[in-house]
């Protein structure tokens, strides 16, 4: 990808550097909503909802942005393996951040609790109550989201060793568009 190489679509990388904070807020929040039991703990959950509706939302406008506007290419000399990683990688992050948010406000559909995003909304419930799916989604929501933190370290490992090692264009072209 060095000479001549494109970069992502200014909606791309908006999305993208937009939403990364939100996920690692998210994946904070959610470490420390498990680990508190004091009044942090209903602060914590009172953030951790309506983040993670608008993370499902603008996970949909990525999701078309980037069916609309094809990613660069990925650099000719990156082995195969490489490349399925990457492709992979990309997609399980896609799908979990589109995922975690309907499993999180279907468990509090089944459970009974309501999802607050401001003062006088809030969302009606997707599911019925029922504590048998409850239980259920929780453990997936939770699991699921191990899995996204794994998949979020992997995407920054590979970043960095696109940045800093290979120094292929990869990162730039997220990182800073068309500019030199």
């Amino acid at each position: 990808m060095k000479a001549g190489h494109v970069h992502f679509s200014l909606p791309a990388r908006f999305f993208h550097w937009l939403m990364a904070p939100f996920v690692i807020a998210m994946l904070f929040i959610g470490v420390g909503m498990v680990a508190t039991v004091s009044r942090l703990h209903l602060t914590l959950i009172a953030i951790h909802r309506p983040l993670g509706i608008a993370i499902f939302v603008l996970v949909v406008l990525r999701l078309i942005v980037r069916i609309t506007h094809r990613p660069p290419p990925l650099p000719a000399d990156m082995p195969g393996w490489q490349r399925c990683m990457a492709l992979g990688s990309h997609w399980v992050l896609y799908l979990l951040l589109f995922a975690m948010p309907l499993i999180g406000w279907s468990m509090l559909s089944a459970g009974g609790f309501p999802v607050h995003m401001f003062p006088g909304f809030d969302l009606p419930p997707i599911v019925p109550q029922n504590p048998r799916l409850y239980a259920f989604l929780r453990g997936a929501h939770t699991w699921l989201a191990m899995l996204l933190f794994v998949t979020f370290l992997a995407h920054l490992a590979a970043a960095m060793f696109h940045g800093l090692i290979r120094r292929d264009g990869v990162f730039s072209s997220m990182a800073r568009g068309n500019r030199g």
